[in-house]
């Protein structure tokens, strides 16, 4: 152990310096400058500490007074060295921190063993701290771990929810990153920027309630049909909601409102302006901008320039105007996120705090001509973002316009504006495109195709005109 001796008699720090030191483990440091100990002390943590009461520089009360305000002396002994033992002393030095006294007048035997007191207090203390930081440290690393496996647990879920709707996962990490993105925009707080980033992924876990042959119908959903896609929203809320995790209970807000629009014609429950939650308002502009920007069954992707001009455009009426804003603002950070550029590189990529580097390969059912799965790439983090299809780059979206009655026509991209992963009533082409020969948005006549070019294995729909075909 290490003590600090303070005194101004060159006598007096010989003598304690030769019974201090007569104990094992025991180094002393003495001065006799009370401001030079205070700078060596804020250096080095000493276990104990001895000052003279009538220094002339400083006295020892206002000494300790000063030493207990620096945090690692909180809890150390501070011994009073003094041949003054009356009362008003000695309550002045227990009021600014003192722990014992030791008087100068002390012969031999007591003053020895009045030391070995103070020094096994000392060492005592120090044992305590020890123990009280390794336990610390232990509980720090179990609720890291906590934490984690917690996130962890999210985005097992969010993947095995997006396994059924879209070819890869990489929409999962996308929505969150541009969402934290956007929530960095607005100036919010970091905790708050990574929570939403864990809890977006979530989003669309109602659609584990949604029929496979509404989910990835590649044709136009008729308005019974998309009136059961949209119930997606409550039931994601049902799954989630009554969490005692905060997080989990972000991730119910998220998944009830995301599809609410600033306006007031958005669903569930047809919230307007800032009634729809701040965290739910952010996901909806990512959701929306992924989904434009992603070729889906029922449409091809768009350029990252054209899904902007659409999300610009959606502002105050779909969008929140702050959180397109702050998307745009954010435009380079929203490319590098998207893949555009090989920079991209994802927040802490390591497996131990980053929940998507311990998501496994997902060997999902893919054609047989495809040479490799589809699937979180670990190794190399570029290609976790990468698309297996380019973006097709559509026409130029035309601008809103006014009818002569003063209704508003707008691009026709509402397929994946009204739902980030496939509300689809009402609209069977992207802007610009034409229906390609044979059934519906390009398939052959005769044979409806899921995700992956497979032939459906549920009932046949009425429109098909042929009898149900079961697996």
């Amino acid at each position: 152990m290490d003590a600090l001796l303070v005194d101004d008699s060159a006598t007096m720090r010989l003598r304690l310096r030769r019974l201090l030191e007569a104990k094992p483990d025991v180094n002393v440091t003495d001065y006799a400058d009370p401001a030079t100990a205070l700078v060596e002390a804020q250096m080095k943590a000493f276990d104990l500490v001895l000052v003279d009461c009538h220094s002339p520089a400083m006295d020892g009360i206002a000494f300790i007074r000063c030493m207990r305000t620096i945090p690692h002396y909180a809890q150390v002994p501070m011994v009073m060295i003094t041949n003054d033992i009356s009362e008003a002393v000695r309550l002045a030095a227990l009021e600014a921190g003192a722990s014992d006294f030791l008087d100068t007048s002390m012969q031999g035997v007591e003053m020895t063993v009045r030391l070995r007191n103070v020094i096994r207090l000392a060492k005592a203390v120090r044992r305590l701290a020890e123990q009280a930081a390794w336990l610390d440290g232990e509980v720090e690393a179990a609720l890291r771990h906590m934490r984690e496996r917690e996130e962890e647990i999210i985005f097992r879920l969010a993947l095995a929810v997006e396994y059924r709707d879209n070819d890869t996962g990489d929409h999962t990490w996308r929505v969150a990153r541009y969402s934290q993105i956007v929530a960095e925009g607005l100036g919010l707080a970091p905790d708050f920027c990574r929570s939403l980033y864990l809890a977006a992924p979530l989003h669309d876990v109602g659609k584990v309630g949604i029929p496979d042959g509404i989910l990835l119908k590649p044709g136009r959903l008729d308005p019974d049909e998309f009136a059961l896609i949209k119930t997606h929203a409550t039931i994601g809320k049902r799954i989630l909601g009554g969490s005692a995790s905060e997080l989990i209970r972000l991730a119910a807000e998220i998944a009830e409102a995301h599809h609410e629009k600033w306006d007031g014609s958005g669903y569930p429950n047809g919230l307007a302006g800032t009634a729809i939650p701040l965290a739910a308002r952010i996901v909806a502009v990512a959701d929306v901008f992924d989904a434009l920007t992603t070729q889906r069954p029922y449409k091809a992707a768009m350029s990252f320039e054209a899904a902007l001009a659409c999300i610009r455009a959606e502002s105050g009426r779909h969008f929140d105007p702050a959180c397109v804003a702050a998307f745009c603002a954010r435009w380079p950070d929203i490319g590098v996120a998207g893949g555009q550029g090989q920079a991209e590189i994802r927040p802490s990529a390591g497996p131990v705090t980053e929940p998507w580097a311990r998501v496994p390969t997902l060997f999902r059912e893919i054609a047989a001509a495809a040479p490799e799965p589809a699937g979180w790439l670990v190794r190399n983090p570029h290609t976790l973002v990468a698309r297996e299809d380019g973006p097709v780059k559509p026409p130029p979206v035309p601008p809103l316009r006014r009818e002569p009655d003063g209704s508003r026509t707008e691009p026709r991209h509402d397929r994946a504006m009204d739902d980030g992963a496939g509300d689809r009533a009402g609209a069977s082409q992207l802007p610009g495109r034409g229906a390609a020969p044979g059934g519906r948005d390009g398939l052959p006549e005769g044979r409806p195709h899921g995700r992956h070019g497979r032939p459906h294995l549920t009932a046949a729909r009425p429109e098909d005109g042929r009898p149900g075909r079961t697996a």
